[in-house]
This record gives C-alpha cells, structure tokens and sequence, in this order.
C-alpha cells in the first residue's frame, strides 16, 4: 500500500507499484510523444540544447565537436527517444520492472530539462503568479519535479 501522495513505491520482487491517479496520467500522457516530435525534427532546436550538451565548449575544438556530434548523436537521439517511447507504452501500467521504471526517470528528466530550458528556470526561480501566462508551465516543471523525486526515492530504497 502507497502512503498517500506517494506514487510510486518499490514491490518485495524488485518491480514498482505506479499509482497515478487519473488526472495525472492524463497530464503525463501527451508529454513523451510532444517530446519525441521535437526530437525528431531536429535536436538543435533551442529548447533541447540541455538534451545535447557539448562535449567541447571552447571555440577552438569545433572540430573536435563535430566529429563527437557525428559519433554520438544519433545514438543520444535513439536513448532519449527510447526512455520517451517506453513510458508512453507503460503510462496505463499499475506496476513497471526495473528497466521500465528507469526509463521514466529518464524521460521525466528530459521533459524537465526541456521545459525548464523553454522557461529559463534558475535555481533562485520565483514562481510567476496564477494570473501570468508562464503559471501553468511552471506548474508541470513543479509536478514533473516532484514526480521525479518519486520515481529516485522507489528507486534508491528510500521508502
């Protein structure tokens, strides 16, 4: 039995309980498959510049960069679209095995990364007000947070 507001709680076999309550799921739903169009159209899009992190920053290593961009690129590409894909397959499940649930906490890292990118979200980040435009995102930047959180402390053994 889940303590209440807990979603997720790790089973005696090694598999993880996942109670989302409805509204939750139907929030979570859409999330991987808009992610998923994005990365498809093209991962320079600044929103998911925090997906494909430089491996050389300096001005210099240009080469060096696209060379690692031409190496690792699609195979970042395919784990991100994967971690995505599986949660979309398992978002009606009532319980996930280890992999499953590590593809969660990825891809909800990556729907955070990328929503937080879109709201330059700081750490000192005040929330904007119910009446701003911005509240709602904020509000899943919250949401997908606190899940997150969730999904860490199952997998860590915390509960």
């Amino acid at each position: 039995m889940l303590k209440p507001g807990r979603r997720v709680k790790r089973g005696r076999r090694g598999d993880y309980e996942l109670s989302l309550p409805d509204q939750e799921r139907e929030l979570l739903r859409s999330l991987p498959g808009q992610l998923v169009e994005r990365l498809e159209a093209g991962p320079d899009e600044p929103d998911l510049v925090r997906l494909f992190p430089p491996a050389y920053t300096r001005d210099e290593d240009q080469k060096a960069e696209a060379e690692y961009r031409s190496l690792m690129g699609t195979d970042l590409l395919d784990r991100h679209k994967e971690a995505l894909q599986v949660m979309a397959a398992t978002m009606d499940a009532e319980r996930l095995d280890e992999n499953q649930m590590a593809a969660w906490l990825t891809a909800l890292n990556e729907l955070r990364l990328v929503l937080g990118t879109r709201l330059d979200v700081s750490e000192d980040q005040i929330p904007p007000p119910p009446g701003d435009p911005r509240a709602p995102g904020f509000a899943l930047y919250s949401y997908l947070s606190w899940l997150q959180g969730q999904v860490i402390d199952a997998m860590s053994g915390a509960l």
